[in-house]
């Protein structure tokens, strides 16, 4: 029960999160809308289902948000995931639903990560990290391949 439970929060979170992005990328100029409607039309080679992409995303961690996106020309399903203070993408089969790969997303030294969120930057996908050391706090971007 608790499990399920989790899991409808997990999924919330994500839904907001891509709400949020969805939103965003509407105000965003015709370049972004360019890679919207690339996306849109890619979207129906996609056989995984964002909720099945989180619980394969499981095995990185918590999974904290999910999004299909297009890499070099092809869809990708990337699930962004949370263990103790790691960060991690992993990428998603989009047919299969099998984890292709997962890539531990790096921040600076002495630096704890307290939160990460996908975003577009100039078109292009980034994940922002926030970072603390003591009481000092810092944002950087990372790009997301």
């Amino acid at each position: 029960m608790r499990r399920g439970f989790e899991l409808v929060v997990v999924l919330l979170a994500a839904l907001l999160v891509l709400g949020a992005h969805v939103a965003r990328a509407q105000d965003d100029d015709d370049d972004d809308e360019e890679d919207q409607a690339t996306l849109v039309k890619a979207l129906p080679q996609a056989k995984v289902s964002l909720e099945q992409a989180l619980l394969a995303g499981e095995q990185a961690g918590t999974p904290i948000s999910a999004k299909f996106e297009v890499e070099e020309g092809k869809l990708q399903l990337s699930v962004y995931t949370m263990k103790a203070d790691k960060f991690s993408e992993v990428v998603v089969d989009h047919v299969s639903g099998k984890v292709a790969k997962i890539e531990a997303i790096t921040a600076s030294k002495g630096y704890q990560a307290f939160s990460v969120v996908p975003s577009l930057k100039d078109g292009h996908p980034v994940a922002e990290v926030s970072l603390a050391r003591g009481l000092e706090l810092k944002t950087m971007q990372i790009a997301l391949k």
